[in-house]
């Protein structure tokens, strides 16, 4: 069946797809890739409160992933609003947080059941806040942004969309025929396409797909929690990305496709680990300056918190019983005078910005 971009897909193949995918190029970029995500999943070891990169990594991945279906906010606005109301926030930002928490709640359920097509189901309804489900009305199709023209109709009709994504779990977990001896990262590479092109629901599955990628990491092993901040990659590559896509549907070219992948997961783990090696030097220097500068309200917890909390809140310290509600704000006015935080008010209430942190994640 020739591929007509303006019929549904029907006929999109199963995996594994009838070509050999570790071609050389292939695992030459598989290896670097192992070689990195190993590196960086032992530096999130090195961590101690790990509350620090579970705070920090997924909100950058969360605005870059989410920059890629152009809903655009700034890592200010996710880490003032992250884990507080965020009904003053606007709708970008607002959704760019679901997404952090859409990846929270998969890690967490990874915990109870293994990754599935109900996994998708849940992180596909924390993203958009609604209750999603799979597509069961045809007319979904995805257009070239620039002049409308339909590039991809993925399959209709509940039952084959299941069918399909029935495939895509034993794939990524390794039960298929053929799949058993594939490395991870390839699964993960190859059934990103795959679900994309699936495209189970009417909307947020490239955000879906890309929580998607980050849990199956966690659940083989290779990462402890989902730190890799792919999305970087993506987003910089944004139209290689969806050119990738395209190309497996309309000329098979797994190997291009994989490569990029790859080649994204090498780089970004990279790029996350000299991150956090940044981090703990910082935070180990504001430990230190805090014990020289601000004596009387030195503690490690205290040093943990406001690299877990950058916009810190005296609430923050009082729920992590640190000090009573009195007491953390002298704490924290202390930490200003001492030059580590500066105090900013939202509204009626404080906040204590760690500006040297917030400086480390915004830059490059």
């Amino acid at each position: 069946m020739n591929f007509d971009p303006r019929q549904p897909y029907a006929a999109l193949p199963l995996l594994p797809p009838a070509t050999e995918l570790e071609t050389r190029p292939v695992l030459k970029a598989c290896v670097e890739a192992r070689a990195a995500v190993a590196e960086l999943k032992a530096a999130g070891g090195l961590i101690p409160d790990q509350g620090i990169l579970i705070n920090s990594i997924p909100l950058l991945e969360a605005q870059a992933s989410s920059e890629i279906e152009n809903i655009v906010t700034t890592s200010d606005q996710l880490f003032l609003f992250d884990g507080v109301s965020d009904s003053e926030a606007d709708p970008a930002t607002k959704e760019a947080l679901r997404y952090r928490r859409a990846l929270w709640e998969g890690f967490q359920a990874l915990r109870e059941k293994p990754l599935s097509t109900n996994t998708a189901v849940q992180v596909c309804r924390a993203i958009k806040g609604v209750d999603m489900d799979i597509r069961k009305a045809p007319g979904t199709a995805l257009q070239n942004s620039r002049t409308g023209e339909v590039v991809y109709t993925p399959p209709e009709g509940e039952a084959l969309l299941r069918e399909k994504l029935a495939n895509w779990e034993r794939w990524m977990h390794g039960t298929l025929p053929g799949s058993e001896d594939i490395d991870p990262l390839v699964r993960m590479a190859a059934g990103h396409y795959q679900f994309e092109a699936i495209h189970p629901f009417t909307d947020g599955n490239g955000r879906t797909g890309r929580v998607l990628n980050l849990l199956h990491l966690v659940e083989q092993g290779l990462l402890d929690i989902p730190v890799l901040y792919l999305s970087r990659h993506l987003l910089r590559q944004r139209s290689h990305y969806y050119a990738g896509l395209l190309a497996v549907s309309t000329q098979q070219a797994w190997e291009p496709w994989l490569v990029f992948m790859l080649q994204g997961v090498a780089q970004t783990a990279r790029w996350t680990t000299n991150k956090i090696a940044a981090l703990r030097d910082l935070l180990n220097e504001t430990a230190e300056r805090m014990r020289r500068d601000a004596p009387g309200v030195y503690s490690r917890e205290l040093a943990e918190l406001i690299f877990v909390r950058p916009y810190c809140r005296i609430a923050h310290l009082v729920d992590a019983g640190i000090a009573k509600r009195q007491t953390a704000s002298v704490y924290l006015k202390q930490l200003v005078a001492a030059g580590i935080l500066q105090e900013h008010a939202l509204g009626r209430e404080k906040l204590f910005l760690n500006v040297a942190l917030m400086e480390l994640l915004k830059r490059d």
